[in-house]
């Protein structure tokens, strides 16, 4: 038995194996602001932004995932400034990859900068090049989103270290069992559970991972200050989806694997990103540090009208902005500004059976690229 499958055979017994007689087998949803708190509190439930028995469930079996203690918050966005906003102070120097989920350029742009923070970015490929020297906090995203281009974790974290910084890394498109960043020198892990681990595209949820106490109490603090608490209900959901991410995200990588195969050959596709294809220039070292090689690929048509063509043409594709959902879906993501060409496409393979869905995936793109 692998780590990884006695994770996930003991993730779906976390709960039951400390359940009294008569309590029940699933989790049940808190909906609470206050807890009875007569007296001093003495180490109880105090307040709904503080405390609430779905969310620390989550956190529960999100930890046990991430072997480390872990956070919850409303969204991967939060979690992300819970890493940044607790862990930087006017003047600090944050380094951010360039090409990475351009949401957080944009955050520590507009408001970092702003606070004092000076804010630089590097291309993911090259991220090492340059060295680390006089940076607090670097924050890494590998696989890139969108790109799909790959930094070495475990030498980023040494050079990191040695030049006395912390190491953040955006582990949102791969997930614990995918690639595990602790485990490979990261400080922080952030993610956007919102994708594969919550898996229904129902609910907005992220959290962060760390093994240091002192990073964990200061995004603790964050947490409880700013406000920027997670939704029971959305716990709630986010759990019962944690509970079929190793079925869901085997199925999606394999199908992945598959595919992008296919797509390199398909004549109407000018180029494919995917770390699996032992021609990317990322594949060696996906091969060192990933468990699976994702289920994310990056396909150039020839433009803007047949990426548009191709997606709007395939019945087994949600057009949508998001990734690592049941249903496979895709977007052209020059529309929000990447550095990517006109044709780009950002394709999230499903859980459909994986020759329907190719036979669709071909007819559209032979379609729209006749």
């Amino acid at each position: 038995m692998t780590d990884d499958s006695a994770r996930a055979a003991s993730l779906l017994h976390l709960r039951g194996n400390s359940l009294s007689k008569g309590e029940s087998v699933t989790l049940p949803l808190t909906v609470s602001a206050m807890y009875h708190l007569p007296g001093d509190p003495d180490g109880a439930a105090v307040y709904g932004r503080m405390n609430n028995p779905t969310w620390e469930a989550l956190e529960h079996a999100l930890g046990h995932l991430e072997q480390a203690e872990t956070l919850v918050f409303p969204s991967g966005m939060a979690a992300i400034a819970a890493a940044l906003f607790a862990n930087l102070s006017s003047g600090d120097r944050l380094l951010l990859p360039s090409d990475g989920y351009y949401t957080t350029r944009l955050l520590a742009d507009r408001f970092l900068a702003a606070l004092g923070v000076i804010v630089e970015t590097r291309p993911t490929a090259t991220f090492t090049e340059g060295g680390f020297h006089g940076f607090r906090l670097v924050f890494a995203e590998t696989p890139s989103n969108p790109g799909l281009d790959l930094c070495d974790i475990a030498a980023t974290a040494l050079a990191v270290h040695a030049a006395g910084g912390l190491l953040v890394v955006d582990n949102t498109t791969m997930t614990p069992f995918g690639q595990r960043p602790l485990e490979l020198g990261a400080d922080i892990v952030v993610a956007a559970d919102t994708k594969a681990p919550n898996g229904h595209s129902d609910v907005l949820i992220g959290h962060v991972a760390s093994r240091n106490p002192d990073l964990i109490e200061a995004m603790r603090e964050w947490r409880k200050l700013s406000g920027s608490i997670p939704g029971p209900f959305e716990c709630w959901l986010a759990h019962r989806g944690l509970e079929t991410l190793e079925l869901r995200l085997d199925r999606m990588c394999a199908s992945a694997e598959v595919i992008a195969a296919r797509l390199s050959a398909h004549p109407g596709v000018r180029a494919l990103r995917y770390p699996g294809q032992p021609g990317d220039p990322a594949h060696n070292l996906a091969r060192m540090q990933m468990a699976r090689f994702g289920f994310l690929i990056g396909l150039t048509l020839d433009g803007k009208d047949q990426a548009e063509a191709f997606i709007d043409a395939c019945p087994l594709v949600r057009p949508a902005t998001s990734f690592g959902g049941v249903h496979t879906s895709a977007e052209r993501r020059a529309r929000w500004g990447d550095a990517v060409a006109p044709g780009f496409v950002r394709l999230s393979i499903g859980i459909e059976p994986v020759e329907d869905l190719w036979a669709a995936l071909d007819q559209a793109l032979s379609k729209a690229t006749a």
